[in-house]
């Protein structure tokens, strides 16, 4: 999926070892007349194997993202709401559903609800094994389609009953969720982050299993917003607040711009999105050696990969 909003072929690998492989079937995309299609084999890179392992909490240590880093970390938003306090909002979906962008709340039942279900289930699994929470989802370059996977993974998570899932529009450099889903901001993230604007005015909840923080503008100084203490404390609170299962973070490209590496102390896991068309593999082992040492690389997204790699059954 790229930055145009045209559906593509996908495959991914990510997760713990010993996983079977999943084949999506391929057929015609009505968005460009390619194949579609997912492919998801859960397997982790080696590289990164023993620091996963490290990295896993006991069941009497707190994950990542709650471990207090400071005083201020421990103070509660009195005022903060809670999930079902959160302001509503609706999707104004009408022209997604006309061929703007392919999301999986079109396609009950196609390949691409499929796969994304199925990266969706993993995922959770995943991340409940471990306690995480925070996971971004990244790309070395910008048009690999990023903001395509972060809102469908979202939205395929936000189905499963009684869960709590939020997305947050990081990339605020080129914001593209709201668009995405045919929203309107409700402000800059930079003032909420920077807590100018309190939560309450800021993020907004969808049904009963979703909650959204969009961007409104373009942010030069993002890298700064990202790492300025006071996010780290506008997150550590709205996570306390809201209790979410899973933060998903839509972030800018990893090789263009520092604010991955900026905000990688408040993540747990990573997501790479490559494209098939462009990325190419030293890209790929750069993000990794990015990421070497310091959070998960979960895995990789292949983007419009080619049909004839993607197998039937």
């Amino acid at each position: 999926m790229g930055e145009d909003g045209k559906e593509d072929d996908m495959k991914d690998t990510f997760g713990p070892a010993g996983e079977a492989e999943y084949f999506a079937p391929a057929e015609t995309s009505q968005h460009g007349g390619r194949p579609s299609g997912m492919r998801h084999s859960i397997r982790p890179r080696r590289a990164l194997a023993r620091i996963a392992d490290a990295d896993t909490p006991r069941e009497d240590t707190p994950a990542p993202s709650d471990l207090v880093k400071g005083s201020r970390r421990s103070l509660p938003d009195t005022d903060a709401p809670r999930w079902q306090e959160l302001p509503e909002d609706d999707f104004g979906l009408r022209k997604q559903y006309e061929g703007h962008a392919p999301l999986v709340d079109f396609h009950r039942d196609g390949p691409l609800r499929r796969a994304f279900d199925l990266l969706r289930t993993r995922l959770r699994h995943t991340a409940q094994e471990n306690r995480w929470t925070n996971i971004a989802i990244a790309s070395p370059t910008s048009g690999c389609g990023n903001t395509f996977t972060a809102v469908n993974l979202a939205l395929s998570l936000a189905r499963v009953p009684s869960s709590r899932t939020m997305l947050m529009d990081f990339n605020l450099r080129n914001s593209g969720v709201a668009d995405m889903l045919g929203m309107t901001p409700r402000g800059p993230m930079r003032d909420y982050l920077r807590g100018k604007t309190p939560m309450r005015d800021h993020i907004v909840r969808v049904g009963d299993t979703l909650a959204l923080g969009l961007n409104e503008g373009a942010e030069t100084d993002a890298a700064e917003t990202l790492q300025d203490p006071d996010t780290d404390l506008t997150l550590s609170r709205m996570r306390a607040a809201l209790r979410p299962e899973l933060v998903l973070y839509d972030m800018p490209p990893m090789l263009e711009h520092d604010d991955v590496s900026a905000f990688l102390p408040q993540l747990d896991g990573v997501l790479l999105v490559s494209d098939g068309t462009q990325t190419m593999a030293r890209q790929l082992v750069e993000c990794e050696r990015m990421l070497d040492g310091q959070v998960p690389l979960l895995g990789v997204i292949l983007n419009r990969a080619r049909a004839s790699s993607i197998a039937k059954y």
